[in-house]
C-alpha cells in the first residue's frame, strides 16, 4: 500500500498556478492586496488541480496510540489518559469535537495502538486499526519494527481514503498519545541533526526537573538507536509512534487523492517531515495551520520551509490548531469563486 500510494502522488501543475494568479489580479482589489490569502488560494488550487477549489466539508482524522517511553516518566500525565481522551473524543467533549462541529466536519477517531482496553461504547464510536498495544520503550529498544510502522502508515492511508470517499475535500490530521512529544522530539532531532536543548519542550506542561529528565531520556535513545537520517522509515520505526506513523499515511493518502492537508503542531509537523522525506512531491499539498509553543516546532517548520497561518500560542494537539485555521481556507476559496472581476463590476471601463 505504501509503495502504490507514493507512486500516485504527483507534482501540481505550475501552469494552473499562473492562471489562478492572473484571475486574482483581475479581481476588484489592488493586485496582491489580500496578501497571504492570495498565496493560499493558489496553493489550494494546485492541491486539487482546480481553478476554483473547494475545501468544505473538511474531514478530521484523530489517531490515538500509546508510547512505551511513558514508562520513563517523561509526561505530566499517566498513560491511562490516552484511553480516557479517546473516550472523550467519542463522547464529543474535546476541543477538536467542538471545532469539528463548528466547521461541519466529518470526524473520525482511529485507534492504532491504545494500551488500555476501551469500553464497549467507546469501541463502537472509534475505528479499530490497532497495530499493537502501544510502542516499545524507545529508550531501551526500537519503538516499532519496520513492518509495524508500515502497518500504521497503511492505517492512515485507509483513513484518508475513507474521508475522501465520504466527500471530504480537505483533511485535518490530529493525534492523541501520552508521551508523544518525547517520540516526536527524538525523531525530529534525528532527522534534522538538531540539538536537544532546541528541540525538546514541556509537552503536557512538565516542570524543569522533568524536562531535563526528558532530554536525558531522548539523548539515551538517540545514542542507542543510532538511526540513519537518510532512512526516514527506519527512523520512524526506531523512534516514532504508531499514531505518528498513521499521520504519515494520512498525509500520503490525502495527497494521492489530491486534497489539501492542514497540518497541526509539533507532532503533526514531524509526521509531515517524515512523509516529505519519503515523498518530496507531497510538500505542495501541505498547509501549516499554526505555530506551536513547543520549541522544536520552529525547527520542523524551517526544515519544511513552512510559514504557518496562525500563531495563537497553542500546544494542545488533537488537530485543534489546524481546525482553527480552516476558516482561512474557506475564505480563500470564496475569494476566488465569489469576488467580481473588474470587467464584471464595470470598474475601470471608459464611460
Amino acid at each position: 500500500m505504501l509503495s502504490s500510494t507514493l507512486a500516485a502522488i504527483r507534482e501540481p501543475d505550475s501552469a494552473l498556478a499562473e492562471r489562478v494568479a492572473q484571475h486574482l489580479d483581475n479581481l476588484t482589489k489592488p493586485p496582491g492586496s489580500l496578501g497571504r490569502l492570495e498565496r493560499l488560494a493558489i496553493e489550494l488550487a494546485l492541491s486539487q488541480g482546480e481553478a476554483l477549489p473547494r475545501v468544505s466539508p473538511p474531514g478530521v482524522l484523530v489517531f490515538a496510540a500509546d508510547h512505551g517511553v511513558a514508562a520513563e516518566g517523561v509526561s505530566a500525565f499517566p498513560q491511562a489518559v490516552t484511553a480516557q481522551m479517546v473516550a472523550n473524543f467519542a463522547a464529543g467533549g474535546a476541543a477538536i469535537n467542538a471545532f469539528a462541529r463548528q466547521h461541519g466536519a466529518r470526524l473520525e477517531v482511529i485507534d492504532v495502538g491504545v494500551v488500555t482496553e476501551l469500553p464497549a461504547e467507546v469501541k463502537r464510536a472509534v475505528v479499530n486499526a490497532r497495530v499493537r498495544p502501544g510502542t516499545r520503550n524507545l529508550a531501551v529498544e526500537d519503538a516499532m519494527t519496520r513492518e509495524e510502522a508500515e502497518a500504521a502508515i497503511a492505517a492512515g492511508i485507509q483513513a484518508a481514503e475513507r474521508a475522501v470517499a465520504a466527500g471530504c475535500r480537505c483533511l485535518i490530521v490530529g493525534e492523541m498519545g501520552i508521551a508523544n512529544t518525547t517520540a516526536s522530539s527524538a525523531l525530529l532531532a534525528a532527522l534534522c541533526q538538531a540539538p536537544l536543548d532546541a528541540v525538546v519542550g514541556p509537552g503536557t506542561g512538565i516542570d524543569e526537573a522533568r524536562l531535563a529528565h526528558k532530554r536525558e531520556v531522548i539523548a539515551r535513545a538517540l545514542a542507542a538507536r543510532r538511526v540513519d537520517a537518510d532512512d526516514p522509515l527506519g527512523a520512524l520505526a526506531a523512534l516514532g509512534g504508531l499514531e505518528i506513523a498513521a499521520m504519515v499515511g494520512a498525509y500520503l493518502g490525502g495527497a494521492a487523492r489530491r486534497v489539501p492537508l492542514l497540518v497541526d503542531g509539533l507532532i503533526a509537523t514531524v509526521a509531515a517531515l517524515v512523509a516529505c522525506r519519503l515523498c518530496p512531491a507531497l510538500r505542495p499539498y501541505l498547509i501549516f495551520g499554526h505555530r506551536s509553543r513547543e520549541p522544536g516546532h520552529d525547527i520542523a517548520l524551517a526544515d519544511l520551509e513552512a510559514q504557518p497561518l496562525l500563531d495563537l500560542e497553542l500546544r494542545l494537539g488533537e488537530g485543534s490548531g489546524a481546525a482553527l485555521a480552516f476558516p482561512l481556507l474557506e475564505s480563500a476559496c470564496r475569494m476566488l469563486a465569489e469576488m467580481a472581476t473588474f470587467d464584471q463590476a464595470g470598474i475601470g471601463a471608459t464611460p
